[in-house]
């Protein structure tokens, strides 16, 4: 196939996505989503923001790999999104189970043309991507703990990348979230894992959070579709 044809069918399946989740967005926007996850499903967290997710398992199956697979090394990668290009580097040393999930899901294909499905703009600024099915309920069919590497004091600076979970410190999975400004999360409930940062292509996740919400609210769906193409890591 063409590069231009490529470009065009990518172009098409956007589409229809961006159609799919407007159809989807009046019930995503009734549920109460949080970094922490929820009691009985759903659990609150300082300003009503929103970052959690319930973990449904993909077509294809993934296991989660071991920690010494990315233990004691630093990588580096690029997502290659519809919105640009987003450079980071991910810390082995400091949070190896959650590297070496997220190595084995980009090398699997598990992230590419999936959207990034959350935005936030007050009280936690934040990108949120990594469910295959754009709708805040996916995973890759397993889930994984405990959290690792998370701030005593539950600042996350601007470029920070780290993991999205339920109520449980065993849940994550494959969800994630971009930093674009200067976050504190809450540390009563156990924590976030920081697995990496972002080196360049921050301005990218601030342009997206500038053009705000699809509905103009303060946590839902991005304005501007923005697409996981691919990922890369080395």
């Amino acid at each position: 196939m063409s590069t231009s044809k490529r470009e065009r069918e990518r172009a098409r399946r956007r589409e229809l996505r961006w159609t799919q989740r407007q159809a989807q967005a009046h019930a995503r926007r009734r549920r109460t989503w949080t970094v922490a996850g929820a009691v009985a499903g759903l659990a609150l967290v300082a300003g009503g923001t929103a970052i959690a997710f319930v973990a449904n398992a993909p077509a294809k199956t993934f296991t989660l790999p071991p920690a010494s697979d990315a233990q004691d090394r630093e990588w580096t990668g690029e997502l290659r999104t519809s919105a640009g290009d987003i450079a980071f580097t991910l810390d082995g040393q400091a949070a190896p189970q959650t590297v070496a999930s997220f190595v084995s899901l980009a090398r699997g294909g598990f992230f590419d043309d999936t959207d990034c499905h959350r935005l936030t703009t007050a009280n936690i600024f934040v990108l949120q991507c990594g469910d295959p099915t754009g709708t805040g309920t996916g995973g890759p069919g397993y889930t994984f703990g405990p959290v690792e590497n998370t701030p005593e004091d539950g600042f996350f600076p601007a470029g920070t990348i780290a993991m999205a979970r339920a109520l449980s410190t065993d849940s994550q999975g494959s969800q994630f979230f971009l930093v674009y400004e200067d976050s504190t999360l809450p540390t009563d409930t156990g924590g976030y894992t920081v697995f990496g940062k972002i080196t360049s292509g921050l301005d990218v996740v601030r342009a997206v959070a500038d053009a705000g919400t699809a509905d103009g609210a303060v946590d839902g769906t991005p304005a501007t579709p923005v697409t996981i193409e691919g990922v890369e890591t080395q």
